[in-house]
């Protein structure tokens, strides 16, 4: 359903052919390198987390090989950060766990783009399944994203 879903958001801009679907499974950043063909760097992690004492959930698309540091997630956000339990991650975001992407969400969800993702001339952000992607360079991922703005939170890239 998920899948469908971003499949519809792409056909908007005459780009539903481009999301491929794979085989085997890209539900994790390794996987989803090994699967593709490519680095795990460029490997467009989505991670959800929730807004304290607010109904709104933060998705921060960051490279493959980022982490988060908690103090950045702090200064940004005022608060620390709480990824959403996988239980939740489908209900609140609108795609499940080893899916999720900032494509087609849910209208409470706040995007936003991390900056270790403009190192690349391209990356592969997930498509709404354990099994899809799509290869886009950086300025697409931001055409298509409806993002509230770049941010620097993430350590280790």
């Amino acid at each position: 359903m998920s899948l469908e879903k971003v499949q519809s958001y792409f056909s908007e801009f005459g780009r539903e052919e481009d999301i491929i679907v794979l085989n085997e499974s890209s539900a994790t950043v390794a996987l989803a390198a090994q699967a593709l063909g490519t680095k795990p760097e460029q490997i467009a992690k989505t991670l959800s987390f929730k807004r304290k004492n607010q109904d709104r959930v933060i998705l921060l698309v960051t490279a493959g090989d980022a982490k988060i540091d908690n103090q950045k997630f702090k200064s940004i956000f005022q608060e620390k950060a709480f990824m959403l339990k996988p239980d939740e991650v489908d209900t609140r975001v609108g795609h499940p766990v080893g899916g999720v992407c900032p494509f087609a969400v849910n209208p409470e969800v706040d995007i936003y783009l991390d900056e270790s993702l403009k190192r690349f001339d391209y990356v592969y952000p997930a498509c709404g399944s354990g099994n899809s992607a799509i290869k886009l360079t950086v300025p697409e991922l931001e055409e298509y994203t409806d993002f509230q703005t770049w941010i620097d939170v993430c350590k280790n890239w």
